[in-house]
């Protein structure tokens, strides 16, 4: 497994990140012995990196993993928190659940966020730096699907390092196209900012293009480790092929093709509109009683699962 310096930290990571969202409650949400046995494996086959957040639900997963694997790994976790006691609760959460003494890495969960997040999440990224200060978070960052946003973030003090949504077609960029968001990678590059990559794979729509989705991620200045998700250990020995560079059986590709899909069960559904209002990549929309995805815009986050008052999507 390839190992780069990521950025200016210093922190050694795999190439390969271990995105955690799809094995959890939001998506697959896969038996948690299940879960911790494919994170083990890829754990024992040199993949360090692991990312994770507050509203994933997937911190017993790494939790029971790391336990078993008994080895030092790099985690990166997020809270969308606004004010400073959610954020400082948020943090001493991840490290109760995870039994750490410290996060090595901690974003600001700014999905849906533009520019204003630096004014609307002040007392978050108080807390934040605070608890850096404190040595209870090893260095700072924020996620991010919109453009202009990882561009301010190339010139912030406040965050070390910047999560952008990336992948060869721009699915689920925010206000601005793949050509802005190469831009502002590029921007971020330029600072010598930290940098790694999620929805290579465009929330599963590239599936079925995954060596030529994954490498091109991989291949951009500055991006320094790719976050994908996995749930199966087949799908987990794929990517460690794709990122050691095997030649990949044609025949198993033949098989990997999108197949994730979003529901909304009608039999639940109030039709309130919430899962709307909070769909990161405005992809929802009501059609007649019921709201629905485009397909255009859906990347399978699944977080308007836990804002739906009724339980009534499902990501799978």
């Amino acid at each position: 497994m390839k190992m780069n310096t990521l950025g200016s930290t210093g922190l050694i990571v795999s190439e390969l990140c271990i995105g955690t969202l799809p094995m959890g409650p939001l998506q697959s949400n896969i038996d948690v012995d299940k879960g911790a046995e494919i994170l083990l494996e890829a754990m024992e086959n040199g993949v360090n990196f692991f990312d994770t957040a507050q509203m994933y639900r997937t911190y017993p997963y790494l939790q029971k993993a790391c336990k078993q694997y008994g080895k030092e790994v790099i985690i990166a976790s997020k809270c969308a928190a606004c004010d400073y006691k959610s954020m400082e609760d948020a943090i001493v959460e991840a490290m109760r659940e995870l039994n750490r003494d410290h996060i090595d890495i901690f974003h600001v969960h700014a999905a849906r966020a533009d520019g204003s997040v630096f004014e609307k999440r002040a007392g978050a990224i108080e807390a934040l730096l605070k608890a850096k200060e404190k040595g209870y978070v090893r260095f700072t960052g924020i996620s991010a699907h919109n453009p202009a946003l990882v561009a301010l973030a190339a010139g912030a003090e406040e965050f070390d390092l910047v999560f952008p949504l990336i992948n060869k077609i721009g699915l689920g960029i925010l206000a601005g196209t793949l050509e802005d968001m190469l831009a502002s990678i590029e921007l971020v590059h330029s600072r010598g900012k930290a940098m790694y990559a999620m929805k290579a794979l465009a929330g599963g729509h590239l599936a079925g293009d995954m060596p030529d989705a994954v490498n091109y991620v991989r291949s951009i200045p500055g991006i320094d480790a790719v976050s994908i998700g996995v749930v199966t250990l087949e799908e987990l020995s794929l990517q460690l092929k794709i990122f050691n560079d095997e030649k990949i059986d044609p025949a198993i590709l033949a098989k990997t093709k999108a197949q994730k899909q979003l529901k909304i069960l009608p039999n639940l559904c109030s039709s309130c509109g919430t899962c709307i209002k909070y769909c990161p990549n405005g992809a929802l929309s009501f059609e007649g009683k019921l709201p629905a995805p485009d397909p255009k815009k859906c990347v399978f986050c699944g977080y308007c699962t836990p804002v739906c008052p009724e339980f009534a999507i499902r990501v799978k």
